[in-house]
């Protein structure tokens, strides 16, 4: 069996654990990994090629880009330019579609595949809420994040001009509605009233209900456990009341990291274009033979 070769683009928080699960999945062979200064090695990459391009690499089938959301389209249309697939977890919701749209076009005109958002929410949780509307056509959907740490929302903080460290915890507070807990370091010299007004004006907060408060340590606050419950409320034909939950309480990098990788799993099997994690058949994230895993499965 030639294995898949993955190249990972970004070593941050999602970047080591896709390659803790890449290290773990038997089909994946580990190209190397992209950093922006490729001459700062980490003990743990001391076995890996690490550069400055994907393009370092020798032959890559499928890029995991591990990279700020704003960033991950750039990379993506630069990669498959270069006849490599992608995959990624840009998580702005309400830019799914459109980036998906541009995207597409790219990836048809290089014959390449491009997976967006492919973490747990969006992603993961995305499939979940699809299958319960297929059980239960008419009805409501209410997801419910947290309490937890949100890593695209802390990002976003952590680039506003001042901050020298962020965490923004997300909580739950019943029916899709959650309240943004922002905790910052500031550099000297920034006032915290002007940070946050830039805090909450931005797409990431700008719907939800944001507090900003300013720490010494942000450090003091970390802890990367997050979660989701996910209920439906509906009718399936004519008989209403059906109700179904979905719950989990996991290590938000960790499972965004193995999501990323059966995904770029997944890309290998599909026709140019673009993609969400809802378009692609769900057998083709796993690692197996189709006939073993349908009879486990089915």
């Amino acid at each position: 069996m030639e294995k898949i070769r993955a190249a990972v683009v970004g070593y941050g928080n999602i970047g080591h654990y896709v390659l803790d699960a890449l290290e773990s999945a038997p089909d994946f062979e580990i190209a190397g990994v992209v950093r922006r200064d490729p001459s700062n090695v980490p003990h743990e990459l001391k076995r890996y090629k690490v550069a400055a391009s994907v393009a370092e690499l020798g032959r890559v089938d499928v890029a995991i880009l591990c990279t700020p959301s704003r960033s991950c389209e750039r990379y993506a249309a630069e990669i498959m330019a270069q006849g490599i697939n992608t995959v990624d977890s840009f998580d702005i919701h309400t830019e799914i579609v459109a980036t998906r749209s541009r995207l597409d076009k790219i990836a048809k005109e290089h014959g390449r595949v491009a997976v967006i958002s492919a973490g747990w929410d969006p992603g993961s949780d995305s499939v979940v809420r699809a299958l319960l509307e297929a059980c239960a056509p008419k009805g409501i959907t209410y997801t419910n994040f947290g309490p937890g740490m949100s890593m695209g929302h802390t990002v976003a903080v952590k680039a506003i001009d001042g901050v020298k460290a962020a965490l923004s915890m997300t909580i739950p507070t019943g029916t899709s509605i959650h309240r943004r807990m922002v905790y910052v370091e500031l550099n000297e010299g920034y006032d915290i009233a002007e940070v946050a007004a830039k805090i909450k004006a931005d797409p990431y907060f700008a719907h939800d209900e944001t507090h900003v408060t300013q720490v010494s340590c942000v450090d003091d606050l970390l802890d990367m456990g997050h979660g989701v419950n996910l209920v439906r409320k509906g009718v399936s034909g004519k008989t209403q009341g059906q109700r179904f939950q979905f719950d989990m309480h996991i290590n938000n990098p960790a499972l965004t990291g193995q999501i990323l990788v059966s995904t770029a799993r997944a890309a290998m099997k599909q026709r140019p274009g673009a993609y969400t994690m809802v378009e692609i058949p769900v057998i083709d994230f796993l690692y197996g033979d189709r006939e073993d895993l349908l009879r486990r499965l089915v």
